[in-house]
C-alpha cells in the first residue's frame, strides 16, 4: 500500500492517519452536538420543541428539493405516530409555521410547506449562522471543499445506514 509515489506507509504513518480520521469524527460528533444546541436555541427563543423545529427544517429541506412531503413522511421521518404528528402539524399551522394544501396529483393526500413566518425567522436566525460557515470556508479551496462534501456525504451514509439497522 502506498501513500504517494513508491513510499511506502510505515506504522506510524497508519497510526497518524488512524488518529487524524478519529479526529475528524470527534470534531463531527462536537458539530452535530452544537448545531443540536443551535436548533434547541431557535426553538426556545420561537415556542418551538424540538420535534417541531426539526418537522420544520425536514418540510423545508423537501421544498427545496422540490419534493412534496405530507404528514405520513413526515412521521417517518421524525420517528412519531400519525397521531403525534397530526397534532404537531396542528400546532405548527395555528401559529403559521406550517400551511397544509391539497396535492396537486393526488386530492385525497395533503402536502405540507413551511409558513412565511416560519422562513422569514428561520432565515434571520439560521442566515447569520449560513454566514459564519460562508467565512469559514472561504480560505478553502474548490478540491478542499469537494473532499469536505465527500466525507460529510459518507458520514451522512453511514448515520442513515446505522440508524435503518437500529430500527430492524
Amino acid at each position: 500500500m502506498s501513500t504517494s509515489g513508491n513510499r511506502r506507509r510505515t506504522a506510524t504513518d497508519v497510526q497518524n492517519h488512524a488518529a487524524q480520521r478519529s479526529e475528524v469524527g470527534q470534531l463531527l460528533r462536537r458539530l452535530g452536538s452544537d448545531l443540536q444546541e443551535v436548533s434547541r436555541d431557535f426553538g426556545g427563543r420561537h415556542e418551538m420543541n424540538s420535534s417541531d423545529v426539526r418537522a420544520l427544517v425536514l418540510v423545508l429541506d423537501a421544498q427545496r428539493r422540490g419534493v412534496e412531503i405530507g404528514p405520513s413522511a413526515l412521521a417517518a421521518d421524525l420517528g412519531m405516530s400519525g397521531a403525534s404528528v397530526t397534532a404537531l402539524v396542528d400546532r405548527l399551522e395555528s401559529v403559521g409555521h406550517l400551511r397544509r394544501s391539497p396535492d396537486p396529483t393526488d386530492r385525497r393526500r395533503v402536502v405540507l410547506h413551511v409558513g412565511d413566518d416560519a422562513q422569514r425567522l428561520g432565515g434571520e436566525y439560521f442566515g447569520r449562522l449560513q454566514q459564519r460557515i460562508d467565512q469559514a470556508t472561504e480560505g478553502l479551496s474548490a478540491r478542499d471543499l469537494a473532499a469536505v462534501k465527500r466525507y460529510l456525504t459518507a458520514a451522512i451514509d453511514a448515520v442513515e445506514s446505522h440508524m435503518a439497522q437500529v430500527d430492524e
